[in-house]
């Protein structure tokens, strides 16, 4: 105890207001409850989503007006919490700060937030404030600032739990049905709609069911979406989208999108790990028909039906998947001409002019409301995976391979389809696709057969997304009592294809305010093909093992360079933010390799000085030696957004 004692002194003078007293709470006497307080309006901006809307000042922290509060570094830590942490434990963690801040006020009274809501919070979120060698913050110190049931203390965080909802402990889901339970068969449209439907009412909390438009006889086109918090783009949350029935005779992939939106729900409730890490992590839509029209004249042929043409197109008779415009010409074109963009491309005037489906226009308009990474659309008739480009350069447009300038991430993609599919790497002679195997049952899309208008080549240079094709088979209707086996080899590669994600780099692209700089462009150095940052300033870029020259750039402000070094290894994205600074200042070049997972495992912000040398992905942060003189990368958050400095959340 005594050898203990001058260091929890020593905490407890860094504290802010603290008078270093020893008590059995740790070192300052605890504010208690006010039982007499002036409630006024709460105009926080960063604590807008509390469950109340009066406060009272003085605060426990002893600010005594709105202006002090806003001027504080904890109110600056609030307001970037979700930067630093990635996400985590946001808006919880913001909002039991709130209550710290800015206290709820009721009849004149000032009750104390519940310590066993901070002790839980804490205990989930730690690790979290480790993962970037920052210390909890000394305002969220549970004995302190938090109280006991006894003394009526609230819970800042009921309401945003009634928002969350969920199944209660140990309610069946609404049909009786065991959460496991998958009916391996052939799917109506009418059952299709009514198993999705279904499936995001047994799992709420992670589902939703949406429409993106209707194909030409009406059928909505129907998406469940899995994510940790449904309807939302949570910051730094890559999204994926797999399509399947873009012919209406390839049903395969309708049918596995519908089993696997089940088993993904039943996962969850059943407590897997890897579906709860997925779901909690990623952001994922299955949209497993788009032409149910097209479907509804290859089913009436059958179950067993391999036809190929019968249902193949839409009820406008046009081929979904040569109805998208064709910008594969167009990149041909700029490619030659130095110093042009070749990724964005706008969507020519002139193919409006012709007949575009419906479930055409419904795709493209998605695009835009996401900001996608990854996606797939899943076709049979073969079993292979192919990748962009699908169109060779003309006149050499019957078959010539034809790669895209993120060649080797593509075959990526592509090979973790493929090498977790038993089938498609089956070297028997009876095989399905025989042509392939010697490929690996991967192909360059135009090297098999080119052809214009697909939908991969237009999420390529359309958007952000890298967009694969997987041939699920040679039979395009499988017959009903073949479906649980086309399950079995295909549900470990859809979830392998899904966690390819979280490959390469991410990250925030912001001001030396903190604020987001969306459509900032992020380039690599020997790779002609930019992705734009999302409205909030995060973004994704999927890149292959190596060392890459990264640049963030934006219209009125100066570039930022950085070297990131990504190991074979490496199974999750390493995490590069950039600080934009506003021209005049010159290019910033940072020499600094991303690292695994947390945000305290990354690059300090661009611009910030003097910074170590490259460390790899998967490393344990270097930590800092008192009288070391370094600080921790996120320091320059508040060296930017606030005059005081908050050496309580350095750890040293």
């Amino acid at each position: 105890m005594l050898l203990l004692l001058p260091a929890a002194l020593a905490v407890a003078a860094a504290w802010p207001g603290c008078e270093p007293s020893w008590d059995p709470a740790g070192g300052c006497p605890r504010p208690s409850a006010t039982d007499s307080a002036t409630c006024v309006d709460l105009q926080l901006r960063t604590c807008s989503d509390a469950a109340y809307n009066r406060t009272a000042f003085p605060t426990p922290l002893a600010h005594r007006s709105r202006e002090a509060v806003e001027a504080s570094p904890e109110y600056v830590l609030l307001s970037v919490l979700h930067h630093l942490l990635e996400g985590q434990c946001n808006p919880d963690l913001r909002l039991l700060g709130c209550a710290v801040l800015a206290p709820r006020c009721e009849g004149g009274r000032a009750p104390r937030p519940c310590r066993r809501v901070c002790e839980a919070l804490r205990e989930a979120c730690l690790p979290a404030f480790d993962a970037i060698d920052m210390a909890w913050p000394y305002f969220l110190h549970c004995a302190r600032y938090f109280g006991d049931e006894e003394e009526g203390c609230y819970d800042p965080l009921e309401r945003l739990r009634g928002e969350r909802g969920g199944l209660d402990e140990g309610e069946a889901p609404p049909s009786g049905l065991p959460p496991s339970f998958v009916d391996f068969s052939h799917h109506s449209y009418a059952q299709m709609a009514r198993v999705l439907r279904r499936t995001a009412a047994r799992c709420p909390h992670v589902a939703r069911t949406y429409s993106i438009g209707r194909s030409f006889e009406g059928r909505e086109l129907l998406v469940i979406e899995f994510s940790g918090r449904p309807g939302q783009h949570e910051l730094m949350e890559p999204e994926v989208k797999l399509i399947g029935n873009i012919h209406g005779n390839e049903v395969a992939g309708r049918e596995l999108l519908i089993y696997l939106a089940q088993y993904l729900c039943a996962e969850y409730l059943l407590g897997s790990a890897r579906v709860q890490r997925l779901l909690n992590t990623t952001r994922i839509h299955l949209l497993p028909s788009l032409n149910p029209d097209g479907y509804e004249v290859a089913a009436a042929e059958g179950a067993g039906y391999n036809g190929w043409t019968s249902g193949r197109q839409n009820a406008q008779n046009l081929d979904l998947n040569r109805n998208f415009p064709d910008l594969t010409s167009e990149f041909y074109r700029l490619v030659s001409a130095r110093g042009t963009r070749t990724d964005h491309l706008a969507i020519p005037p002139h193919y409006w002019w012709g007949k575009v489906a419906p479930e055409t226009k419904a795709v493209m308009k998605w695009m835009r409301t996401a900001p996608f990474v990854l996606s797939a659309s899943l076709h049979g008739g073969d079993l292979v995976v192919s990748y962009p480009f699908d169109f060779s350069r003309p006149p050499h447009e019957e078959k010539m391979f034809s790669p895209t300038p993120d060649e080797k991430m593509f075959k990526l993609l592509a090979r973790a389809y493929a090498d977790a599919h038993p089938m498609m790497m089956d070297k028997s002679e009876n095989r399905c696709g025989g042509n392939f195997l010697k490929r690996g049952s991967v192909i360059n899309g135009a090297d098999w057969y080119s052809f214009t208008g697909g939908m991969s080549d237009f999420n390529y240079l359309h958007s952000n997304c890298f967009e694969v094709t997987v041939e699920l088979g040679c039979v395009k209707f499988p017959p009903a009592e073949a479906l649980y086996g086309l399950w079995q080899h295909n549900k470990e590669p859809l979830l392998r294809f899904v966690e390819m994600a979280h490959r390469g780099i991410k990250g925030v692209v912001m001001d030396k305010f903190g604020k987001p700089v969306k459509n900032a462009r992020i380039s690599v150095k020997g790779i002609r093909h930019d992705i734009t940052a999302a409205p909030d300033g995060d973004y994704w870029r999927l890149l292959p093992p190596g060392t890459h020259i990264v640049i963030a750039q934006a219209p009125g402000y100066a570039k930022v360079i950085k070297r990131v070094t990504i190991p074979a290894r490496l199974r999750r994205a390493g995490r590069v933010d950039f600080i934009l600074q506003p021209l005049g200042t010159g290019p910033t070049k940072v020499l600094q390799g991303p690292r695994r997972g947390r945000p305290g495992t990354r690059d300090p912000p661009g611009g910030a000085g003097p910074h170590p040398a490259p460390e790899e992905p998967g490393q344990e942060p270097r930590r800092r030696p008192p009288g070391a003189g370094g600080k921790p990368w996120w320091w320059s958050y508040f060296t930017a957004l606030s005059q005081h400095k908050p050496r309580w959340l350095l750890k040293y």
